[in-house]
């Protein structure tokens, strides 16, 4: 039995509008979550340890000035397109279209005020809340009126987060949520004690501003092959690497699919991440780097959270070879993550 309770959390600045941000609590007997109408942020995400203790196991705010500062999208629905576009530049039926630079030399997470930065029109549901915004054509000069609905839903051990959209032009589009995720609590110092498994053959090499060279390569003798679970502190250590910040190439097919598992071994918690996307960006919060205050005044420095963000493959737009990232008019986007919680 899942309850949902509504609740002011403040108001936007009078600069972006001063419109009232609400939280919604979404509670079963496992999971507490709290998620806002701006940004659809997933603000609190508590779940129970093998003692039966609740602890919030994701990185955020106490305030809403916290989220309408600049910070690294800590829970948010990051879009049109998640992740990196090369130069911020593709081309459609001829025409080339330029999106801001806000990455280096390139575009990411949707441009200097995505999906992440605005607020959405909530509806209650029985066992969770949809969110819905319309994406004006020419938003940050992506292609298009794209009508984009956002769903949470809990049941159980299970937070599931569905994604629609339609558009009136071609365009592209790729949605995921940004969440930062610690189980032995946010706040807590680092990762490295928590044991990852991904279900990939193979990964996205990137160049040094992190955008894919184009080749498909495979994990196996890499450090990138995490298709048995491996500690993460020990595994950077033995293939020295700084950390990751890296698409995961999916099995294909529109069906769910358990990617991820992640287990903490001194909470005993475990979380699953299930998804119909065909790839998954894996973070390790190598950006942080403790200047922002937290929730109850925690410090969040490097490696103090990962990220499994499910999406389609970084700048697929210009990768013909890529999974398709393109949505038409008279098409439907529609895609799942769903991330399950449990003790072991």
């Amino acid at each position: 039995m899942t309850t949902v309770r509504r609740e002011a959390f403040g108001r936007m600045p009078p600069e972006e509008g001063g419109g009232e941000v609400e939280k919604f609590v979404l509670q079963s007997d496992s999971v507490r979550v709290e998620i806002l109408s701006y940004g659809c942020i997933i603000a609190t995400l508590e779940t129970k340890d093998r003692d039966g203790q609740f602890s919030d196991v994701v990185l955020g705010f106490d305030t809403l000035e916290g989220y309408t500062r600049k910070h690294p999208f800590f829970g948010a629905v990051v879009g049109r397109v998640a992740n990196r576009i090369a130069n911020g530049r593709f081309s459609l039926d001829g025409k080339e279209y330029q999106l801001f630079l806000n990455n280096g030399p390139n575009s990411l997470h949707g441009g200097a005020k995505g999906f992440d930065k605005v607020l959405w029109s909530p509806q209650v549901l029985p066992s969770g809340v949809r969110f819905f915004r319309l994406s004006p054509d020419g938003e940050e000069g992506y292609p298009g009126d794209l009508k984009v609905w956002v769903t949470y839903t809990l049941s159980g051990r299970e937070l599931a987060i569905n994604y629609q959209a339609q558009s009136s032009k071609t365009t592209p589009i790729s949605l995921t949520n940004h969440a930062y995720f610690n189980l032995a609590g946010q706040g807590s110092r680092d990762v490295y004690d928590h044991e990852i498994s991904i279900a990939a053959d193979s990964y996205l090499p990137v160049d040094d501003t992190k955008i894919p060279t184009g080749e498909v390569a495979a994990v196996q003798g890499t450090g990138f092959d995490l298709r048995q679970p491996v500690e993460l502190g020990k595994h950077l250590q033995e293939f020295h690497l700084d950390g990751f910040d890296h698409n995961f190439c999916l099995h294909q097919g529109q069906d769910r699919r358990l990617v991820a598992r992640v287990f903490h071994p001194p909470t005993g918690r475990t979380m699953e991440v299930h998804t119909t996307q065909p790839g998954l960006q894996f973070y390790t919060g190598n950006n942080l780097d403790g200047s922002l205050k937290g929730k109850g005044a925690a410090t969040y420095p490097r490696h103090s959270a990962f990220c499994l963000e499910t999406q389609n493959w970084p700048d697929a737009v210009n990768r013909p070879h890529f999974p398709n990232v393109l949505l038409h008019p008279g098409e439907e986007y529609n895609h799942t993550t769903w991330l399950v919680f449990s003790t072991a």
